[in-house]
């Protein structure tokens, strides 16, 4: 991963864009964006309530759109830019998609499985290891979420 700061907070504003779709969709507000080469080639955000598909999470829908863009399952020499740590599920298919390199801007102690709760994309057990770097526009990513469960709560 030889991206600048500015280019990682760049492609971590992207994710906050699509973060901020899901949001106008009542959705937890969580993007991702996928890029190969300073390109982006996937894009993805919640969208669990919008397509009633409990498996729409933004990592998810950002790798079915690269796999689309390259006419491949595997996403080798790519970047994932994730707002949040992504989950068990999206670790799994990070790994499955051989993503090497993860930028995640906040954690997530509850459900996290990328160095939070558990550590999926660095387990030596697994054949494929991800390089993982957090806290890129931490305080913008995690705010998008605190604010979106503070609205929620209200009501």
């Amino acid at each position: 991963m030889d991206y600048t700061l500015e280019e990682k907070e760049a492609f971590m504003r992207e994710a906050l864009k699509e973060a901020e779709i899901a949001l106008e969709h009542d959705e937890i507000p969580i993007g991702c964006v996928i890029v190969k080469d300073g390109k982006i080639i996937g894009r993805g955000h919640n969208a669990r309530e919008e397509l009633q598909r409990a498996v729409m999470h933004a990592e998810i829908m950002a790798i079915e759109n690269a796999n689309l863009s390259e006419e491949s399952w595997r996403l080798l020499d790519c970047t994932l830019f994730v707002t949040i740590e992504p989950c068990v599920m999206c670790s799994g298919a990070i790994g499955l998609a051989r993503i090497p390199n993860v930028v995640y801007g906040a954690k997530n102690q509850k459900f996290g499985a990328a160095g939070s709760l558990y550590d999926i994309l660095t387990d030596e057990r697994l054949n494929h290891r991800v390089d993982v770097e957090t806290g890129i526009l931490e305080s913008e990513c995690a705010g998008i979420m605190q604010d979106f469960f503070r609205n929620r709560r209200k009501k």
